[in-house]
Order: C-alpha cells, then structure tokens, then sequence
C-alpha cells in the first residue's frame, strides 16, 4: 500500500510540475499572455502614423499597442486595436486556426506585431465584408453606407502580449 501511495504522490507531483511549465509558457515576463509568435520588434509604431500614410508601410513589420475594442466572435481570428490616447484602430488579422483570440481579452491591452497590408476593396467586397461583420457580431449592416472604392489597413498579425 505504501509503494501505491508514493506512486500516487509522484504521479501528481509530476502532473502539477508539467502544468506550471505549460502554463509558464503562455505567460510573458511582464505577466500576459502571448498569442502565436513572440515580439522581435521593441520600438511601438502608432496605430495613427499607419493610418494617416498607409503605403508607406505597407508589407513592413511593424509593432502595436493599444486596447482591445473588439473581437472576432465566431473563430477568435481578429482582434481590433485603439490607439492608447486616440481614436484610430486597427484590425490584427490572423489566418484562420493559427491565433485563436478568447473574448476575454476584449478590454485588455495588446502589444501586436505583423506586416501591414493595404487594399483597396471595391463596393461588392466592402458590402460582403459588413455583411460577414455582422452576422459574426450579431449585429446589422446598411450596404447604402458604402458609396464606392475605399483602401483597408490591416496587420496581418503574426504574435501578440496581451495584459
């Protein structure tokens, strides 16, 4: 008996040693959590400067941060950034099944780094995509609202520090 409770015991001291490793491995030094790839970038570029001159960053990589306003519902694929004392926000955008964003972390702060990507998107594109928007939020959308072409800016996100 005294052989199956030591087996017993290092049985779940090894399991408990193996989920503080895990979970060590999803929390940064800072105490958030990291999504996909690390940070490799340290410098923050702001969400405003990308958007005021889109195509002078358009494919570089660039660092993020601001607070999370929004949050793909259907896949956790999507995450949509504000400027920490601005309005300006940006959508990180991952492939399908590569980041998967919990809802929880809407509200909480993001350091996100990606490459950004500009594109124009014609009338028929821009009413699909409000369209997809709100059947994932729940929500409506006015196809009148888009009157022609317009230019999306987007960080196509490769890793994320979310606090």
């Amino acid at each position: 008996m005294k052989i199956y409770a030591r087996f017993t015991l290092t049985v779940a001291l090894f399991a408990a040693a193996l989920l503080v490793v895990t979970l060590a491995g999803c929390a940064s030094d800072s105490g958030g959590t990291q999504f996909g790839e690390a940070l490799s970038l340290s410098e923050p570029t702001s969400i405003a400067a990308i958007m005021e001159n889109p195509e002078g960053f358009n494919g570089k990589r660039v660092l993020v941060e601001g607070r999370i306003t929004e949050v793909c519902e259907m896949m956790g694929c999507w995450i949509m950034i504000q400027e920490p004392n601005g309005s300006e926000t940006l959508r990180f955008k991952v492939e399908d099944g590569v980041i998967t964003f919990p809802m929880d972390v809407k509200g909480k702060m993001a350091r996100a780094e990606g490459i950004v990507s500009v594109k124009e998107q014609s009338v028929d594109e821009q009413i699909a995509e409000g369209q997809h928007h709100a059947d994932e939020t729940g929500g409506t959308f006015d196809a009148s609202t888009v009157t022609g072409p317009k230019v999306r800016v987007q960080l196509n996100g490769e890793g994320a520090l979310v606090n």
